[in-house]
């Protein structure tokens, strides 16, 4: 692919569309519909538009030089700088900004004070080129103060440029009535309401007989607000957007492209005249709003009624277009297992298409272990994507006939989005000051994630339902379980000051989203727990030093948990284990009673990793609605989103997801002792840091007992590699040359990160170069069918590191923190033992993988000097 033309500079947080055409990528629907990834992590979201790995396309606006009127605006000195402008899908971006003022939070009928408010638009404003028309923008759905599309006010305090969207009322009972219409794209792109097809437009005026403007009335009245192209559940708009003392703010914006709103558009294949194919582009606009309306002394109207308006600045946003462009007719290949890899694969899709051994590729994410076991067969299956080997007891114990080519490195993410809510006494005033502002930095320990994972907190469990046994009687009696993990003394002794200064509770702040299914992330994060003895030890059933207790049906100790079993651990999924329930009172309380709840319908799960992501950047905690009992069948709604100001969520995700939605990720400790935040370094020395699996020298893992995992200070505990696995065995010889040209552009051309067609995602850090090594070597011994029988077996010389911790057998001891002032611990080394030979002897059918073994340690070996060579470049360039 040497010929691919490549940008000089990629730009850094976009990742390549998720593939939503023609059922190409099954796995992927999710995350089309959601969002996709960043090249480094980071634990502040407005160092995604001011960090080293600052986008190319990142767009920063002033009022002074980009505001439609920059005279009277109430923020002459802003200057609002956006992450990224072009190869958007998806996803997230940020907004930041500087030259605000302190901001009020919104209370009762006013929308608040100092602050913007941020919308996505679809339309050029034909009057004012270079800006959006306010017609076309998603603005009203968060039913708010200050956010409706229409209202009530004086005639005298109509700006002349919304007299056309006005009634002026000559009658004292009937008040003059203003509201802007909204125009949904259509296919010719028509903006001009009289113009556009009349289902795609939404107004409450007409021109009567006289010519005058007037309010429609009866059936033909519409609600600009909430409709059939956008609600309170499905925008995207930021009502209020508040900076801090010293004016400076940012905030997560969920891009959305045609997947996830028709009225816009955005992202829909045109194609050229060339006939090159683009995305239909779109805009995003950012409304300053001060203190006061025209003719109010409150924010109690419009931002898009004029004297509002008039002030915004906004930039075009170029989309990556939908779907992939593959030969028709070409055979879908099927793909099973990690969600890890489905970012990866969506980007590579279009390169993977070209060539005699090209094919589109769908991917069915699921549990890894089934996927590889059948890769496993001599008969043609599915490509699997796994990070742990083959457990050989699923073929009768005989050796593992798989050949293991890494194509990834990523890992697990835990995502939050938090606000501020100070305590109105405890809290200093520069503390309440910040009311409403997120928080952008989390510590996590494994006892904590432990705590997160197993419904221990009081809040975690139903309202209504006995909370007794972790300790909960009453209001009066509240035990020694807090109610959330904000509460917790150990989280707060651990995590800044000001996070014991907050009153922040609810369910989706006492325990983490997380999905259903099984899966090799599950395993890991259960891994990761148990490796600390003083997770264990809680989970064992001893309190932790302030009392709190783990919800015993979790327990691991038989004689704790009620089952009479203790929970085995690690597990590959995350078991809603209590059945506490609060009780059916729909008889009993006609009037006021609701159906039972159960652990899984107060707290459901999230369809994928992936869309925990997406749940954090639009502050969705998969909250339990109301009861409606009019309903047939009655049922439970869902809870309407929390809008920026007021989320409190955290969710397990991945970190292609995370860095997609670009939602803020807490540090977790490592076995060094040190709290790391998912980065392209900091998985590049995880790497560095991993020996052979005991069970296979073809794989990796980060050992959280090896010395070299305890000597990595710099590495991320919950990196996970994702190997290509199958049998060279199988009988398909074209299938076996198809996958194996995967690989190859996989493990070469795809690793080179950006967000052009066929690079590597943010999110995913490079692969060492041994590992490259390894993967073209499986790419080899696949397609030809086995190994010649010239290379030593793999097995022979890789590292190997202790067995995997297990709760029944005990954890290893975790490395204690370093101490105050000590000397910074060494980077990553390579350790370990040789393994052994496989058990069992070889036969025909056990293919000789020839090089792929001796890849791992080379590969610890190159990975570390990579990993200290991208360290020692970044520092030189913060330098400069």
């Amino acid at each position: 692919m040497s010929g691919r033309h490549r940008r000089p500079h990629a730009t850094w947080p976009s990742v390549w569309v998720r593939v939503a055409s023609t059922g190409l990528v099954v796995g992927l629907v999710t995350a089309v519909l959601a969002g996709g990834a960043s090249a480094v992590l980071t634990t502040d979201p407005a160092a995604a538009a001011t960090g080293d790995e600052l986008t190319s396309s990142a767009v920063t606006l002033t009022t002074k030089d980009d505001a439609l009127v920059a005279e009277g605006s109430p923020f002459p000195d802003l200057a609002v700088t956006v992450s990224q402008t072009k190869d958007l899908v998806s996803q997230g971006i940020v907004v930041s900004w500087t030259g605000g003022k302190p901001s009020e939070r919104p209370a009762g009928t006013v929308g608040g004070t100092n602050f913007l408010q941020i919308a996505q638009c679809w339309g050029e404003d034909p009057t004012h080129p270079g800006h959006p028309d306010r017609r076309t923008c998603q603005y009203g759905g968060t039913l708010g103060a200050g956010s409706y599309r229409d209202g009530t006010t004086e005639a005298s305090d109509v700006a002349e440029q919304d007299l056309p969207y006005t009634h002026i009322s000559e009658s004292f009972f009937s008040p003059t009535y203003t509201g802007i219409p909204f125009v949904a794209v259509n296919s010719a792109g028509i903006v001009d309401e009289e113009d556009a097809p009349a289902d795609r437009v939404l107004t409450n005026l007409t021109t009567n007989a006289e010519g005058k403007v007037v309010q429609k009335t009866g059936a033909d009245y519409v609600d600009l607000n909430t409709n059939q192209f956008f609600t309170a559940y499905t925008t995207n708009e930021v009502k209020w957007a508040g900076a801090g003392a010293d004016g400076s703010g940012s905030v997560p914006f969920e891009v959305q492209t045609n997947m996830q709103s028709t009225a816009l558009g955005c992202g829909a294949p045109i194609e050229e005249t060339d006939g090159s194919v683009v995305g239909r582009s779109c805009w995003l606009v950012i409304i300053p709003r001060g203190q006061g309306d025209s003719g109010s002394s409150e924010i109690n109207r419009s931002g898009l009624w004029w004297d509002a308006w008039e002030h915004h600045v906004a930039v075009k946003l170029e989309f990556k277009p939908l779907g992939v462009r593959c030969q028709i007719g070409a055979a879908e290949r099927q793909l099973a297992g990690s969600e890890l890899i489905a970012g990866a694969i969506a980007a590579w899709q279009p390169e993977l298409c070209q060539g005699e051994k090209g094919s589109p590729f769908v991917l069915s994410e699921g549990n890894e272990a089934d996927a590889v076991a059948r890769a496993a067969g001599t008969a043609p299956s599915p490509l699997a994507f796994t990070s742990r080997p083959l457990d050989v007891e699923r073929i009768g114990g005989a050796k593992d006939p798989v050949v293991y080519a890494p194509v990834a490195l990523s890992g697990v993410a835990i995502s939050f989005s938090i606000d501020r809510q100070p305590h109105p006494i405890d809290a200093s005033p520069e503390e309440r000051a910040r009311a409403g502002l997120p928080m952008t930095e989390v510590n996590l320990t494994p006892r904590l994630v432990a705590k997160l994972l197993t419904s221990s907190y009081v809040d975690s469990l139903p309202d209504g339902a006995s909370k007794a046994h972790i300790g909960y009687k009453s209001f009066s009696e509240p035990g020694k379980n807090p109610r959330t993990i904000v509460q917790d003394k150990e989280f707060q002794a651990i995590n800044d000051p000001e996070w014991s200064k907050q009153i922040i509770v609810g369910a989706s702040v006492a325990d983490v989203l997380a999905p259903s299914g099984r899966s090799d992330i599950a395993t890991r994060l259960w891994e990761y727990v148990i490796s600390d003895p003083a997770a264990l030890a809680w989970l064992d059933g001893a309190p932790d030093e302030n009392g709190m207790i783990v919800n015993p049906w979790y327990s691991t100790n038989p004689e704790v948990n009620p089952t009479g079993v203790g929970l085995a651990l690690p597990l590959d999924n995350f078991p809603k284990a209590d059945p506490a329930e609060k009780a059916d009172t729909t008889v009993s309380d006609p009037a006021n009673g609701t159906g039972p709840i159960n652990l899984v319908t107060w707290r459901p799960y999230t369809q994928s990793f992936a869309d925990g992501g997406y749940h954090v950047l639009r502050g969705d905690g998969n909250i339990l609605g109301a009861w409606d009992r009019f309903a047939v069948p009655a049922k439970f709604g869902k809870s309407v989103r929390e809008l920026f100001g007021s989320q409190k969520v955290f969710a397990l995700t991945t970190t292609p997801a995370a860095a997609l939605y670009q939602t803020v990720v807490a540090s977790l400790r490592n076995p060094a002792g040190q709290y790391v935040p998912p980065t392209r370094e900091s998985l590049a020395a995880s790497a560095a840091a991993m020996t052979a699996t005991p069970s296979n020298a073809q794989v990796a893992q980060y050992d959280f007992s090896s010395p070299s995992v305890r000597a990595a200070t710099t590495s991320y505990p919950l990196a996970m590699p994702v190997y290509a696995a199958l049998n060279p065995k199988q009988s398909d010889a074209t299938l076996r040359a198809v996958y194996a040209n995967l690989i190859r552009y996989a493990a070469v051309d795809g690793q080179e990160p950006g967000t052009d067609v066929g690079q590597l995602p943010p999110g995913y850090a490079p692969l060492p170069a041994a590992w490259v090594t390894q993967a073209r070597a499986a790419a080899n011994e696949i397609e030809r069918g086995g190994s010649t029988g010239t290379v030593p077996p793999a097995s022979a010389a890789a590292p190997t590191s202790g067995s995997r911790p297990s709760a029944a057998a005990g954890a290893p001891a975790s490395a204690a923190p370093a101490q105050a002032g000590a000397a910074a611990a060494a980077e990553p080394v390579v350790t370990g033992e040789v393994a052994g030979a496989l058990a069992g002897s070889a036969t025909p059918d056990d293919p000789d993988v020839g090089p792929l073994g001796g890849a791992i340690p080379l590969g610890v070996a190159v990975g570390f000097l990579a990993a200290v060579a991208v360290l020692a470049v970044s520092r030189v360039r913060r330098r400069t």
